[in-house]
Formats: C-alpha cells, structure tokens, sequence
C-alpha cells in the first residue's frame, strides 16, 4: 500500500481528498501547514506528496524546495494560480505534475495513479537497463547512487526530480546509445508519445542546466531524441 502526504491548509478540502485517496486503497497522513509537514516527511516516508501552492508561513514552494534537498518522491502540486509562469516555476523547482484548483476527484486519483506508476516504472527500467553495472556509478563530476535515487556532481548533490533522475541515470548508464523521445516517454514517464508532446525535451532542458558544464555531454540527435557522450 503506498503512503501519500497531503499537505492542504483547506480542513473541508483535505477531508474529501484524504476519503477519496483512503477509498482507493492509498494510506494517506495530512499535515495543514509547511512547517507541519516538513516535521511529518521523514517520518511518513510518503511515496508520494500531494502539496498545496498556498499555504501559511512557509508555502509550498519552500517546502518543495527542501523536500528536494534530500529526497526525489513525486511531488503533485496544488494551486489556485493560473498563470502559465507560476506552473513553470514549481516545474522548474522540482514538481513532478501540477493540478489547478478546483479540481476532480477523479483527475487527482488518476493523477496520482500516473505518478505512482511512472515512479515504479522507472525504478524497473533503471534495473534492466543497467548494462550488468551494480552499486553507484561515475562518470567524470557525476555520481548516481540508485539505492538512495539520489545525484550528485563535484560532490554537491543535485536537485532532482524523480523523472529527472530516471532520464539522466539511463542516459549516463548507456553512454553512445540513442533513446527515441517515443523509448524515453513510454520508459521513463510511462506515456505513450504523441506527436508535439514537450515534455521530453522539457525534461532534457532543465537537466542540461542543472549539470551546468557537463550537461553537453547530452546530444540532440535531430529527428530522433537523444544521447549521453561520455566527457
């Protein structure tokens, strides 16, 4: 049974969301505020967290920014801002998916199934697709400890998002090959590709920053996806 914080500071609205996810066999903890749920995070140990924009005292961009200090758990940000540049912001933070209030309740379970199993997937194709390779791997500044899902460069850790590490961890691990951005979608995201679909070059922008120099190791293969060169 996977566990799911909800941080939410609506008492009605969190009531509903925790029925609605407890319905469908989820264990949910709810804390109502930042500092709360902050407290409540490495004892939950949550599989995933449900994190509400607004919140009082520190909102839910900090919090995100902190739970991605140490931690890639899916992320699903709630919000009642609409503004394309605020989803782009919590994206770039480190979300994994991004829903505007008011919501359904059927849309937030199928969000979460998605991210759930998104998560699971990439955790077996990161296990397959490993080339026999054990343990943590280097190649050059980066460092890619599986057991701990965690990333790091220089020896600074990096702030990644799940799907983020998914994607750079199978790139590093099959150096030369070429992924298509339809094996990377349907791998990594657990989508099928449709045709004008961002997100995997979305996903390769945002890494390519992170990994400041090194991120021209990841090559664009025109018209296919994309590969890791070794530096």
């Amino acid at each position: 049974m996977s566990t799911i914080l909800l941080v939410e500071d609506t008492r009605e609205l969190a009531r509903l969301t925790m029925a609605e996810l407890e319905s469908n066999g989820y264990r949910v903890a709810w804390a109502e505020d930042g500092e709360q749920a902050l407290r409540q995070f490495p004892e939950v140990h949550p599989d995933l967290v449900i994190l509400d924009w607004m919140l009082p005292g520190i909102d839910g961009l900090e919090v995100l920014r902190r739970i991605r200090q140490n931690s890639a758990v899916p992320v699903l940000m709630l919000t009642a801002r609409r503004e394309e540049t605020d989803r782009v912001i919590g994206l770039e933070v480190g979300a994994d998916d991004y829903l505007t209030k008011p919501f359904g309740m059927r849309e937030l379970v199928a969000r979460v199934h998605a991210l759930l199993r998104r998560s699971e997937l990439i955790q077996s194709v990161l296990t397959s697709d490993r080339s026999g390779q054990e343990g943590t791997f280097t190649c050059g500044p980066l460092r890619l400890d599986p057991a701990a899902f965690s990333a790091s460069l220089n020896g600074i850790p990096l702030e990644l998002t799940r799907t983020e590490y998914g994607l750079l961890s199978l790139l590093a691990r099959n150096p030369g090959r070429t992924f298509s951005r339809n094996y990377l979608l349907e791998t990594i995201w657990g989508e099928t590709y449709i045709n004008g679909d961002r997100s995997v070059d979305n996903a390769i922008l945002r890494l390519r920053r992170k990994l400041e120099n090194l991120g021209e190791a990841i090559e664009t293969i025109w018209g296919i996806g994309y590969r890791f060169n070794r530096p």
